[in-house]
């Protein structure tokens, strides 16, 4: 997927939601629990009720790779079930990968060849080498993790290196990456005042933005700094939705939470583009 089509679907839904995939079997509904795969029944009503609402899910791959191979076949049903039934959907594969060359090569194509995900998140440590092979494939997008939502977020990605902090270093020199235009970046919502800097550095790049709800993170202070001419923004809400209920009615409660945020995004679209 385009980020022109990305961008004209968040025309099209007036949303900019991102629906996290976190799937827990101690959490979700037990009456799921004696189905043949419970992780992909709870996935596929969650689908069914909020996929009017959203332009983004992102399963986040743990969740699934915590129960072996059966996980990772929920996984790659999941994919399945949104390519086949709702190809308009950005999809993002929360893997956090980053490892060299040849391995990043081979992790970039178990999710975009074998799973046909739109994008992968990715870690910058090791440097271009780990993250070009994933800027490689076309129409594809890598997601870098620039600022995280999380409290050790502090321990390094804020530290002063040279003249400005590592995060801003990262963003910096990740734009003279080969094929750079397919990058996107993480920036936490509970990093909201740090997104003014981070648009004066990459003011046309897609922002992923975990942390609106369960971790604390404010939707209008996010969007009142990271909101650029084509919006630029996804939002993501995870346990927020997903777990809106553990009873019969759970799929209906989260499009509840879903249709709630996205008329949230409607007013703030309306009001600051």
């Amino acid at each position: 997927m385009t980020t022109q089509q990305l961008t004209q679907q968040i025309k099209e839904k007036k949303s900019f939601l991102c629906i996290g995939l976190d799937v827990d079997l101690n959490k979700i509904p037990k009456h799921l629990l004696a189905d043949e795969d419970p992780i992909f029944s709870f996935n596929k009503a969650i689908i069914d009720a909020t996929h009017h609402f959203c332009v983004a899910y992102k399963p986040n791959t743990a969740f699934y790779e915590a129960y072996g191979l059966k996980g990772w076949q929920s996984l790659a049903k999941t994919i399945h079930y949104l390519n086949e039934n709702h190809p308009d959907i950005f999809t993002i594969a929360d893997a956090k990968r980053g490892d060299i060359g040849n391995t990043s090569s081979m992790y970039a194509k178990a999710f975009f060849e074998d799973l046909n995900f739109d994008s992968v998140t990715v870690a910058p440590y090791m440097g271009k080498d780990s993250v070009e092979p994933f800027l490689a494939f076309h129409n594809k997008h890598t997601i870098l993790l620039a600022l995280t939502s999380n409290e050790g977020a502090y321990d390094f990605q804020t530290k002063t290196l040279g003249s400005q902090e590592l995060y801003k270093e990262v963003i910096t020199v990740s734009k003279t990456w080969k094929n750079s235009n397919n990058l996107m970046y993480v920036v936490g919502a509970t990093k909201a005042e740090y997104l003014a800097e981070i648009r004066r550095l990459i003011p046309d790049q897609f922002l992923l933005v975990p942390g609106v709800g369960a971790q604390g993170g404010s939707l209008q202070e996010v969007c009142k700094y990271g909101l650029n001419a084509k919006v630029g923004l996804l939002i993501n809400s995870s346990r927020g939705i997903i777990y809106a209920s553990n009873g019969m009615d759970f799929a209906e409660k989260a499009a509840e939470k879903a249709a709630m945020l996205q008329s949230e995004m409607e007013a703030i679209l309306k009001e600051m583009l």
